[in-house]
């Protein structure tokens, strides 16, 4: 292997995601790119990409933006340029992270060099993550070589009706593991129980407030109506308030007081103060 940079790839590999994806990605993919591998540079794990357009590019921007490592596996020699634009980032990578190939100084780029390259960046990481992937994209290539080398596939999902990320749609139907976010990567390739992921999902739970838990017409109803010693409104006028059919808004004021949320007084109803 020849090496451009001061970074030592063993060390660096030891705790590396590699990332891939679409050359002609959409904004959407250039920013999950981005936003991955800037989290996975602030946890401390090296990124490893290709330094091509699109989704590596953005991987090792996200990851130089965040002052982390980062890996770039040319399909050239490391004193050649490619692809053509990359001048500065390729520079940046050298100075901050590290340049490697395969291939002796002065060797140019082939398409069969791609693929050899392909087989690099699937064996830096612990576990490769395709970003965005059409259905006959390269990226599935280094996918299926991480595979072959034991390494954990990892994908994330794309809006449903873009051809962009059929690729990536496939790998999860196949058993590829599902991100959405950097430190489930994290998760799924660091230490068992020592690198869990954030808890999301029950910071969300406990920051809920008790109105959260209403159905939508219930919730309207609520809102339409004034707060206890600020007036009173009829169902009929609660419903013309709250833009409902009057029999919806009956029911629903019958759960809402049921569950302590509105009190109904001789000529109307009004809401609790509950927050």
């Amino acid at each position: 292997m020849w090496f451009l940079g001061s970074v030592d790839l063993a060390a660096a590999s030891k705790r590396s995601v590699s990332i891939v994806g679409a050359r002609i990605a959409t904004g959407y993919g250039m920013h999950v790119a981005s936003e991955f591998a800037a989290g996975l540079a602030e946890r401390g794990w090296a990124v490893i990409s290709g330094a091509a357009r699109g989704i590596d590019g953005a991987a090792h921007r996200g990851a130089l933006a965040a002052r982390g490592v980062t890996v770039a596996a040319l399909a050239c020699g490391i004193d050649l340029v490619y692809p053509r634009g990359h001048e500065a980032l390729i520079g940046a990578i050298a100075s901050e992270g590290l340049v490697v190939s395969e291939l002796p100084p002065g060797t140019s780029v082939s398409r069969f060099r791609f693929l050899d390259r392909n087989r690099v960046i699937a064996a830096l990481g612990l576990g490769t993550l395709v970003v965005e992937a059409a259905a006959r994209s390269g990226s599935l290539v280094t996918a299926r070589l991480a595979d072959e080398l034991g390494r954990p596939v990892l994908a994330v999902p794309g809006p449903v009706t873009s051809e962009a990320s059929e690729g990536t749609h496939q790998l999860i139907r196949d058993g590829a593991l599902l991100c959405t976010r950097a430190a489930e990567v994290v998760e799924h390739l660091g230490d068992l129980g020592a690198d869990l992921a954030d808890p999301t999902v029950s910071a969300r739970t406990s920051s809920r407030r008790p109105r959260d838990s209403l159905d939508p017409i219930a919730a309207r109803v609520l809102d339409a109506l004034p707060v206890a010693g600020r007036g009173l409104l009829d169902t009929v006028e609660a419903a013309l308030a709250a833009g409902l059919d009057p029999h919806a808004v009956r029911a629903a004021l019958g759960r809402l007081s049921a569950a302590g949320w509105v009190d109904r007084e001789e000529r109307g109803w009004c809401a609790r103060l509950i927050l």
